[in-house]
């Protein structure tokens, strides 16, 4: 007698909630995903971005101001749950800050520290949902190569804009508005 046919379900936010609370969890296109922390190198990549960010534009130091800047949400983008590692919204985008554990309101620029173990997700489901969403700016940074690229959204796909190495002077769209070093998020 054959077995009968598994039927395997498409994950939900329940099993992202139930998922070890070490792991960081994401449902992408019905599959659940689940990957331990970032290692020191990836953190320190994701935190500098996000510090060099925070001050001029979610704080309006020294900068326009007019942003969200946050690590690592939680977005819950149609069926899809993505954690990127930093995440901005203009605030005409979300004008009230929400008060939930997640966002369902796409961010304008989103920015993934690539590792070897999510590189690949990264840089093909969860950059194809980015696309579908109309996330004008995603930019790739990887501490292993020291690089940043930054693409645009045009007409629905995605446009490489630059690709920046070593020590060159990083001011690009959407954060023009101010200038730092790549290598300063590599330790």
């Amino acid at each position: 007698m054959a077995e009968p046919a598994r039927v395997v379900r498409p994950a939900t936010y329940q099993d992202v909630l139930d998922a070890p609370p070490h792991m960081v969890t994401e449902v992408l296109d019905g599959t659940l995903y689940t990957h331990p922390r970032p290692a020191m190198r990836h953190a320190r990549a994701s935190s500098i971005i996000g510090g060099e960010l925070v001050g001029p534009f979610d704080r309006g130091h020294n900068g326009p101001g007019g942003w969200w800047i946050l690590d690592e949400p939680e977005l819950h983008l149609g069926a899809d749950i993505v954690v990127p590692d930093v995440a901005g919204w203009r605030r005409e985008t979300m004008p009230d800050y929400p008060d939930t554990a997640y966002c369902d309101i796409p961010p304008d620029w989103v920015c993934e520290v690539l590792s070897p173990s999510t590189q690949r997700i990264d840089q093909n489901e969860k950059r194809t949902i980015y696309a579908r969403e109309g996330v004008s700016h995603l930019w790739f940074i990887d501490p292993d190569a020291q690089t940043l690229e930054a693409f645009e959204l045009r007409k629905g796909q995605w446009a490489l804009r630059t690709t920046l190495s070593d020590d060159r002077a990083v001011s690009l769209p959407p954060f023009e508005a101010v200038t730092f070093p790549l290598d300063a998020l590599w330790p």
